[in-house]
């Protein structure tokens, strides 16, 4: 599958860089297609391992019909956005993955993913983490999302710097 070339290759950002934005960042924002036809982007929590990134969800609800409907999503972060009112710009730093997104069925990978979910959020509890997962495994789906391409922009005024 081919996707666009940037436009301005000069701001794009490499591998390495886009991979410790994925790796710092806390939330982004998950692209579907939703009900008729429409755009469906949900603010969601992550984590990204193994160039694999992993959502947690309800059974049910918009974004799980969406990724029953149809498996292309992309999935944005933004690590900068400084606001430069004078400049009339802003300094941003962002990535965009795209890919296919699937419910994880095995038992044991939905509790892998949810592992490394609830280690990324609540470092150092291991009791904590084990116990919430006997408790709540059973009422959570695990998403991921296996990125074909990866793309990441900054500012010219940061590109700039380097």
């Amino acid at each position: 599958m081919v996707f666009r070339s940037m436009r301005r290759s000069r701001q794009q950002l490499t591998r390495p860089e886009c991979d410790a934005i994925l790796s710092m960042a806390t939330s982004g924002t998950l692209a579907l297609l939703g009900d008729n036809g429409y755009p469906y982007a949900v603010p969601i929590s992550y984590v990204y391992a193994d160039g694999k990134l992993y959502f947690h969800s309800a059974k049910t609800g918009h974004k799980v019909d969406a990724v029953k409907g149809h498996d292309k999503a992309s999935f944005c972060v933004i690590a900068a956005d400084e606001v430069h009112p004078s400049e009339f710009t802003t300094y941003f730093r962002s990535v965009i993955a795209f890919g296919r997104i699937r419910i994880i069925e095995s038992e044991d990978e939905c509790r892998y993913a949810a592992s490394l979910l609830g280690a990324r959020y609540n470092p150092g509890d291991e009791a904590g983490l084990q116990e919430e997962l006997e408790k709540g495994l059973s009422h959570l789906l695990m998403l991921r999302l296996d990125i074909e391409h990866l793309t990441g922009k900054e500012a010219i005024e940061l590109a700039s710097k380097k």
